[in-house]
């Protein structure tokens, strides 16, 4: 069962960056009110029609996605609370990342009564990327026990520090957004923030993360455990990338697939950043206790002794 639950638990990630890429999807080709009213498509049905046209069908199918999700982090509680012995810590995380799918689909719906208010459609966001990082603690969670290697204190900080400043690019990405011309639906308002001057604080953020991780990948070659070292360089990398994609998409006018990329990017971009947090800070590995002898073996013992 604990295999399983590893599997299920991946595939939760998976799935819970693979819906932020569908929903970019749909704001990308305008379809955000493809289907104009929440919980129903259209007042009258539930489903899209064929009035609705292609922009219909992406917006019902990322509805239609949720459930996909919630399915996988069903199966994963499941067999997070069949484990024996069963571990409190993952029946917990499983049952955060199963509820907060409803959560998930009633801010969603909010996007859609708001008419896309650009920043309802950032929360819907950030809620996707607070989804991701308890689906990659169950992850974890999940990892074979090892003798957890000593980390220096300063670089505990350090990964705390580079996790906020990753958590603060996020936010202002979704200002950035908000500001930009990909609102989802040709009628859709904007934040009302300047463009240029929101990228320019967006940009100096991932300047200051990447400073940071720098300095965090070099520390921990010195000092560090080997694992939070490497983990800390698969940021650094996923950061440069991430950084290209961003300058070539805003100056070439913000093409929809680069664009699509960058938020793909942005989901690496902070599982890199929890691989580097998880390293430094390793979770205490359950105690597992044996299961009780079957009634029939205890009996015999205590006949034999």
């Amino acid at each position: 069962m604990v295999a399983v639950l590893r599997r299920l638990a991946l595939a939760s990630v998976v799935a819970n960056v693979a819906i932020v890429v569908s929903g970019g999807a749909v704001r990308l080709t305008d379809s955000g009110l493809g289907c104009p009213t929440w919980p129903r498509c259209t007042d009258d049905s539930y489903t899209t029609t064929a009035e609705m046209g292609i922009h219909g069908a992406i917006e019902f199918g990322n509805r239609l996605f949720t459930y996909v999700v919630g399915f996988v982090a069903l199966a994963a509680f499941v067999a997070a609370w069949r484990r024996r012995p069963r571990v409190r810590r993952q029946v917990l995380l499983a049952g955060a990342v199963l509820l907060g799918i409803p959560l998930q689909g009633v801010i969603g719906g909010i996007t859609v009564l708001t008419d896309l208010n650009p920043w309802v459609v950032g929360l819907h966001f950030l809620a996707s990327i607070a989804m991701i990082a308890v689906a990659y603690a169950l992850w974890r969670t999940t990892d074979a026990p090892a003798a957890p290697a000593p980390v220096p204190r300063p670089m505990r900080l350090l990964g705390w520090v580079v996790a906020a400043v990753s958590a603060a690019v996020l936010v202002v990405g979704t200002w950035v957004t908000g500001s930009g011309p990909h609102s989802g639906d040709h009628g859709a308002a904007r934040n009302g923030l300047d463009p240029e001057t929101i990228s320019q604080i967006h940009a100096d953020l991932v300047f200051l993360l990447i400073g940071l991780t720098v300095a965090g990948w070099l520390a921990l070659r010195a000092t560090g455990p080997r694992v939070a070292a490497r983990a800390a360089l698969v940021l650094l990398a996923v950061e440069l990338g991430q950084g290209l994609i961003g300058f070539v998409q805003y100056f070439t006018d913000l093409p929809v697939l680069l664009v699509g990329a960058h938020m793909l990017g942005a989901c690496l971009v902070w599982l890199a950043t929890l691989s580097v947090l998880w390293a430094l800070h390793p979770a205490p590995r359950p105690e597992v206790t044996p299961a009780p002898a079957p009634r029939e073996e205890v009996s015999a013992a205590h006949v034999s002794g």
